[in-house]
């Protein structure tokens, strides 16, 4: 038997910190949520799953929403802080088990797990190669992934580049800019076409896409209530998938057959 080769683990104890708390970094953010929990609910209409895994999934934000889809939720978090945090916001929901695992070491059987769900991880993966090769590992032959990324070639974005002639780049961009926390850590927008393609070569393929916070502005949340919003973002999510318009981009996945 062929020994797997030793690899260097991707730093994933960012949230750690102690001055950093990702339950309040939601605060205000209702908007940006419930737009998430709109996509993942669209994305799963209907279905129903034996075993869904809530990787990266921090304190569990959304792990309670696939509570709702599957009979057996697993958070897989790899900071110790966010899992102590998760013990607290879901103690009352004893069928979500909480693990301390990373992306690219998931600690699953192969093709065990019939739904996964990734998001707000892409944005600290420059290279997700070694993480999507383990998500193809462990996803099962009719299950689903649902894989968020921070999109790149948003709208803004778009008009930038078009009034500067400029293509948009194949690879992550920076946007690192605030270096108080781990400044090793990466914080990177992705192209979608890239990442489609990356995981097309693990042998995956993208079946659904949703334009997601398509109204996330500053100026926009002060002036309109969440509801409201909420009501423009759930006719836009489809309708503006096919150019990635919005800041996140949520990809439904499954394996090629």
């Amino acid at each position: 038997m062929t020994e797997k080769p030793k690899t260097s683990k991707r730093r994933a104890d960012q949230y750690d910190d102690p001055d950093y708390n990702y339950r309040d970094y939601w605060q205000g953010r209702e908007y940006e949520n419930a737009s998430e929990e709109l996509a993942i609910a669209r994305l799963l209409k209907g279905k129903k799953f034996k075993h869904a895994v809530d990787i990266g999934g921090g304190f569990g934000r959304l792990s309670l929403l696939l509570e709702d889809y599957a009979k057996k939720v697993t958070l897989a978090e790899p900071s110790a802080k966010q899992l102590k945090l998760a013990s607290d916001y879901l103690k009352d929901h004893h069928n979500i088990e909480q693990m301390k695992l990373q992306a690219d070491d998931l600690r699953f059987a192969d093709d065990s797990i019939d739904l996964i769900l990734m998001v707000r991880v892409m944005h600290h993966l420059p290279d997700p190669s070694s993480e999507f090769k383990e998500l193809a590992r462990i996803l099962s032959p009719d299950g689903f992934l649902i894989l968020e990324l921070a999109n790149y070639t948003h709208f803004r974005n778009r008009i930038k580049h078009s009034l500067k002639l400029k293509p948009f780049p194949k690879e992550p961009v920076s946007i690192r800019t605030n270096l108080k926390r781990s400044d090793d850590v990466a914080f990177v927008n992705h192209n979608p076409r890239t990442v489609i393609k990356q995981l097309s070569h693990e042998g995956l393929k993208v079946v659904k896409t949703l334009s997601v916070s398509n109204l996330r502005s500053p100026r926009l949340k002060a002036m309109l209530p969440v509801a409201l919003m909420l009501r423009g973002e759930k006719i836009l999510q489809p309708r503006l998938a096919w150019f990635y318009f919005g800041p996140s981009v949520f990809l439904l996945v499954k394996k090629a057959k």
